[in-house]
């Protein structure tokens, strides 16, 4: 059986690293975006397992890219776990509206975040 692929959306460097280190030491195939743009352009060739974005990003921010991807093509269904410093309800209601899976608050625990993955993961 092949590893979990995942993709991660964040325009922060650092939250990119965090990110790659804690899913690769528990096993995850981690590919990476620093936007929405990016990540649609990734999209385009490529289905991960899981798709885990950051809100506040320039270009294309991830309300907006997890709207594109649940209304055309192959990513209708793949789970989207939101990982922001936002946590109010009325983001967390919107991200939802547009049909994410799931939703994680920065700074997160690696541990929580890899459970959170195999909860969703196809």
């Amino acid at each position: 059986m092949s590893k979990t692929q995942i993709l991660t959306v964040d325009d922060s460097p650092s939250m990119r690293m965090l990110l790659r280190v804690a899913l690769t030491e528990r096993g995850y195939d981690v590919e990476q975006a620093e936007d929405g743009l990016e990540a649609l352009d990734w999209l385009g060739d490529n289905k991960p397992h899981v798709i885990i974005t950051d809100i506040n990003m320039p270009r294309m921010d991830g309300f907006e890219l997890i709207e594109s991807l649940r209304t055309e093509g192959d990513h209708q269904t793949v789970p989207i776990l939101v990982l922001s410093t936002e946590s109010s309800d009325e983001k967390k209601n919107r991200a939802r509206s547009a049909g994410a899976t799931g939703w994680i608050v920065k700074p997160f625990d690696p541990d929580k975040l890899a459970a959170a993955v195999r909860r969703v993961a196809l």
